[in-house]
């Protein structure tokens, strides 16, 4: 058997819609020697596929990173499986805030060099000395008290759409950029009481780490994540610290927890917490647009990139490729919704000349 998907992402989706049976969204990580990593993810792959199981995987030597959607009726035999393996034994696993059962509709699993792109040097420092992991009740307390510096760990387009209350939340595009903000805007304050968190917990025990070896006193974290914290709370009867919507990196692109909309469309400013990509492919910019919005401009960013979508499919295609050499040649993160930035960029790689028929 092929160990890769080999069909197209429209018959992709087009099945998961048509299919007649449930599926959960979970997740789960865990920081473990894993020998031989391409092997690892090889086995992986098979048993799971069998199961039609859907997600995105990283394997590295380090550890392993998940999230995934299963089939409810092989949930039990896929947790089974989890067990059979001495590196995945007794795995804690997340389980969606919100689940449409639509968050996945292929299995990608790769090797990396790390299971999350921090950008740091893990020779470095001690990355087995992190802060202290906190329940989500016990997390909930400390925020309640206020007297604690709460530090969201996740880049700035997550934390745009929700947070907890009071929380720092960086204005990074990148976890590495973050970090090493949080290092320096509190260089003065380390004997301060820090609670960090992000969105399943993984980030927070390299940012844990890397404060601690920096000096930092009094590091704490959300154990679980918020996805475990909104569960919890849930359960509890507690009303949530975090506020608005947990971005989540599948097709979902959130999930709410509270109920609340705190950010707002970046075309129209009317509020709104959902998160599109451009349609426009040569552009695909990741930004937030309500629905009147997204009617007006086709799902896309500018009207640049609307005009860019009636143009013909080779065309657009030429399109793609040249931005795509661009941006290899250029520093710039496009993350951010930024009109003027994302014009010149256009017009630099030929694109607004390509599409006004000059």
């Amino acid at each position: 058997m092929f160990l890769h998907n080999r069909i197209n992402k429209a018959e992709l989706k087009e099945q998961l819609m048509a299919e007649p049976f449930k599926r959960r969204t979970i997740s789960f990580y865990r920081y473990v020697i894993i020998e031989n990593p391409q092997d690892f993810r090889d086995r992986l792959y098979k048993e799971w596929f069998e199961l039609n199981c859907f997600g995105r995987i990283y394997i590295a030597r380090e550890g392993i990173n998940a999230q995934m959607s299963v089939p409810e009726d092989n949930l039990q035999t896929f947790l089974h499986l989890l067990d059979q393996r001495a590196e995945l034994k007794n795995m804690p696993i997340k389980y969606a805030i919100e689940d449409d059962g639509k968050s996945f509709y292929k299995l990608t699993m790769k090797v990396r060099p790390k299971i999350v792109a921090d950008g740091l040097d893990d020779g470095t420092f001690d990355v087995t000395n992190v802060g202290t992991h906190l329940s989500a009740i016990d997390f909930h307390k400390e925020v309640e008290k206020g007297k604690a510096i709460v530090v969201d760990m996740r880049n700035h387009y997550e934390s745009e759409v929700g947070h907890f209350e009071g929380a720092i939340c960086p204005d990074a595009d990148t976890f590495r950029e973050e970090i090493q903000m949080v290092v320096n805007d509190f260089a003065d304050q380390k004997d301060k009481k820090f609670l960090l968190y992000c969105t399943g917990g993984i980030r927070c025990e390299k940012a844990s780490a890397y404060l601690r070896h920096h000096g930092f006193k009094d590091v704490n974290q959300l154990h679980g994540g918020i996805i475990e914290y909104a569960q919890q709370i849930k359960k509890l009867d507690i009303k949530s610290k975090f506020i608005g919507k947990n971005f989540v990196f599948d097709e979902r692109l959130g999930e709410s927890v509270d109920g609340q909309i705190i950010s707002h469309c970046h075309q129209c400013g009317h509020p709104s917490d959902s998160h599109t990509n451009c349609a426009n492919d040569a552009c695909h910019l990741l930004f937030i647009q309500c629905e009147q919005c997204r009617k007006e401009y086709n799902g896309c960013c500018s009207l640049e990139c609307k005009e860019i979508l009636t143009l013909p499919a080779e065309q657009q295609k030429t399109m793609q490729t040249r931005l795509q050499e661009h941006f290899a040649q250029n520093t710039i993160f496009r993350r951010r919704y930024r009109p003027d930035v994302n014009r010149q960029f256009q017009a630099e790689s030929g694109i607004l000349k390509m599409s006004d028929g000059k």
